[in-house]
């Protein structure tokens, strides 16, 4: 008979069996449901609900059972539907029915549940702060060792204005760097302890719920049963950072492989983390980044999976919550190994310095600086959005690149163009000459990679 089984009168059919089992995958909390377990027949224990006797009893069971599963000699059973209900039921038939079945006192599957997958998304949240810190490792040392490089900025996959390559692949670590905030902030956020909701509408047994939530780490308990035992607002935000650390690592891939190919020939990733193919010997593809994009397409899919999976439940607890584990474990092992991976891959990539020189002049790229020094000369901008639009066309008609146009024939589009128009054009002054904050030059540069090292400096794995 199931432990639930009391008032039914014949047993589960296996096909509802089969149906309903969670077993096959919640498996994977088995040491988070034996710890919270310790933890409230610890306090069982302190209340006097259960004799330290007792306790201690039920304490050394799961242990054994603890450490039957990590030895892999624990047989779990789909009869008994979840990882909860597997621990319970070898507690009874280790420690004794009078006494392994004292532990469910004044607990839930609800609550518990709960409890488990808590304690199970914060130390996956302290994973992601781990490998993040990695990856922005990676990041600025690949910034550093580039000091100096120009290459073009895009917009709309154009050549749009120069910058050093380093302000490029900062913009990546100040992505990461707000994942890494919002996880600490989403960390506390979360950290209540549900224990001691039961079903729904708490207990009348003399708990002490403070104390649970010490004894696991909790910052205190929650303050609604009924909130409690339905919330999944902690499992969409996790989720949310998922999707954003796998959208900017998407993002990045996207590049990558732009990049990567013989049109562009900007970078060339290590063999460690390019394949070949079945047919073409002369192929090196990057599945690496391609898989990335590709997965991080279901991991934002997951957060979606979520909200359609509890848009409509009513308060407080239904079923339907058991298949909240299948898209977190889903993401949770997507996005550790993807942020593990491109932490080590960053390593290999290689930046061709002459190809990026080379491509500064497609595209005329100077054109906004021909504009910005008119106004400089009292020329008002849209006039002299104008007017260096002008020689753009009269370049491209030409054959000519901007900083081949002679100071006569930019003379010809206006007469306020002096010899030093062509120091204004020159890509280390045009970059250098960004003065606003957050900007390309290499004195923003300097304080982002400043920042970066005291934002690492900060953070403790």
């Amino acid at each position: 008979m199931k432990l639930w089984g009391g008032r039914f009168s014949c047993a589960t059919d296996k096909l509802v069996e089969k149906y309903t089992e969670s077993i096959s995958f919640d498996k994977r909390l088995y040491t988070y449901d034996i710890q919270g377990s310790i933890a409230h027949i610890t306090m069982l224990a302190r209340k006097k609900i259960v004799t330290v006797k007792e306790k201690d009893i039920i304490v050394r069971a799961l242990k054994k059972i603890q450490n039957e599963i990590s030895g892999g000699k624990f047989i779990f059973e789909q009869s008994l539907e979840d990882i909860h209900m597997n621990i319970e039921n070898q507690l009874i038939q280790t420690a004794g029915a009078a006494i392994g079945g004292k532990l469910h006192t004044a607990r839930s599957r609800n609550d518990q549940v709960i409890t488990d997958v808590k304690l199970y998304i914060r130390d996956e949240y302290l994973k992601l702060y781990n490998s993040l810190i990695d990856l922005i490792k990676s990041l600025l040392d690949k910034a550093s060792e580039y000091s100096g490089v120009i290459m073009p900025g895009f917009t709309h996959l154009q050549h749009a204005q120069p910058v050093y390559l380093q302000h490029y692949l900062l913009a990546y670590y100040q992505k990461f760097k707000r994942d890494i905030k919002k996880i600490i902030i989403f960390m506390d956020f979360m950290n209540e302890c549900p224990l001691g909701c039961g079903a729904l509408a708490g207990t009348n047994h003399p708990i002490d719920r403070f104390f649970t939530a010490k004894l696991l780490n909790f910052n205190k308990p929650t303050d609604n049963s009924i909130d409690t035992v339905s919330d999944r607002d902690f499992l969409a935000d996790y989720l949310y950072i998922c999707s954003l650390i796998m959208l900017h690592l998407s993002q990045m891939s996207e590049e990558f492989i732009i990049w990567s190919s013989q049109e562009f020939n900007y970078i060339r990733i290590g063999d460690a983390f390019t394949t070949g193919s079945s047919i073409m010997p002369n192929k090196k593809n990057p599945d690496v980044c391609e898989l990335t994009r590709g997965k991080s397409a279901r991991v934002i899919s997951n957060l979606n999976a979520l909200f359609v999976l509890i848009k409509g439940l009513p308060l407080s607890y239904n079923r339907d919550l058991q298949e909240d584990k299948r898209i977190v474990f889903d993401s949770a092992d997507t996005v550790s190994i993807a942020i593990d991976i491109y932490a080590r891959m960053l390593k290999s990539v290689h930046f061709n310095r002459d190809k990026l020189a080379e491509s500064l002049k497609k595209g005329y790229i100077e054109a906004t600086d021909i504009a910005d020094y008119l106004v400089k000369k009292g020329e008002a901008f849209r006039t002299a959005h104008s007017i260096s639009g002008a020689i753009v066309k009269y370049a491209i008609n030409k054959k000519k690149s901007l900083q081949d146009i002679t100071l006569e024939e930019y003379q010809t589009f206006s007469k306020k163009f002096g010899k030093d128009i062509f120091k204004a054009i020159n890509f280390n002054n045009i970059v250098n000459s960004r003065s606003s904050y957050g900007s390309a030059s290499l004195k923003s540069i300097k304080l982002q990679m400043a920042d970066g090292k005291k934002f690492l400096q900060k953070l403790k794995k």
